[in-house]
């Protein structure tokens, strides 16, 4: 089952099950967020709630995206409790796109370079026995809810950027319950849209360049991820044609660790557990148009697509301008 969150040609918000290129509209929740609360409420699941909730009313998908009323497939009304965070480093093959970006190392354990040595630790702990703790996985911070871009959005690179850049990637779409537990809505594709270029210069700055926009979307994935995901990333230039384009890879049969370890890992702090905050959690990726040599401008377009989760992911570049805020004594 595929979900969606859009508005209607009135301004109202709605959400609905995705059926090729019809929305068959649910009734009585106006967000995934309230279905999924009201589904931790009752038990049973997600899917059979939103099944049983669906009315009369469907409307074209594709008409909704060409008007541009498509929102993420999982928010909340306040952005400061909607968590955005991702993992790297977690897919075989992903070393490689790395350090191509740092400095590569050859030769022993004691002479990797510290991607290199991350990496490994991965495919040797990251997919732990049942009962076992794994490997932690590489970790990062994006933002709150304020930083996710619905597809038809743009991706805005702030003004001080020195690139922006695509990534491929799965994400795990979670909402704690009010016991604090995690529960996982689902998955969506994502673009998780970094600086390569300052993280370049090093890789203490992964931080930094984390600190950017994203994409989400268009559809949630209701369900167990498949154990293999294959899709498309492409980049179209302003004028419409294609610029460059690459198969990528995903689903646990591709990665070093496993979705259970890198959820562990994540939700193991009592920060990421409090009753009623949104997780947007990137799963990581092998494939970027930057490790080809394409640096992508303003006006470009982005477009992730595979076909487990419906229609593609597509945001345009835009450059952002922001004032500078200095610091004043109280």
């Amino acid at each position: 089952m595929l979900l969606v969150q859009f508005k209607d040609p009135q301004g109202r918000r709605r959400a609905g099950v995705l059926e090729q290129d019809t929305i068959r509209v649910i009734d009585g929740f106006d967000s995934t967020y309230a279905l999924a609360r009201a589904a931790i409420r009752r038990g049973g699941g997600l899917a059979a709630l939103a099944a049983e909730s669906v009315g009369a009313a469907t409307c074209s998908y594709q008409q909704v995206a060409a008007e541009g009323r498509l929102l993420a497939p999982l928010d909340h009304a306040d952005q400061a409790h909607c968590f955005v965070t991702g993992t790297g480093l977690t897919h075989l093959g992903s070393a490689d796109a790395r350090d191509a970006m740092h400095k590569k190392i050859d030769g022993d354990v004691g002479a990797l370079s510290d991607s290199m040595k991350m990496f490994r630790l991965g495919v040797e702990g990251g997919k732990p026995a049942p009962g076992q703790l794994g490997a932690q996985p590489e970790w990062f911070y994006k933002g709150d809810g304020s930083v996710v871009a619905a597809s038809g959005q743009p991706l805005a690179m702030p003004d001080f950027a020195l690139d922006g850049g695509e990534e491929p990637e799965i994400a795990g779409l979670y909402v704690i319950d009010d016991n604090g537990q995690p529960c996982r809505v689902g998955y969506a594709i994502g673009n998780e849209f970094s600086d390569h270029v300052t993280e370049r210069q090093n890789y203490l700055y992964l931080a930094h360049s984390k600190l950017r926009a994203c994409g989400v979307g268009p559809a949630l994935l209701v369900g167990e991820l498949p154990a293999h995901v294959a899709g498309t990333s492409r980049i179209y230039s302003a004028d419409g044609a294609l610029r460059w384009e690459k198969p990528f890879i995903s689903g646990e049969q591709n990665m070093s660790h496993s979705i259970a370890n890198l959820e562990y890992h994540h939700f193991k702090y009592p920060l990421f557990k409090r009753p009623g905050d949104v997780h947007i959690h990137f799963f990581g990726t092998a494939t970027l148009s930057f490790a080809d040599g394409v640096s992508v401008q303003p006006g470009e377009t982005f477009e992730i697509e595979a076909p487990a989760f419906g229609p593609a992911l597509r945001n345009q570049l835009a450059l952002k301008e922001l004032a500078q805020a200095p610091v004043t004594t109280l």
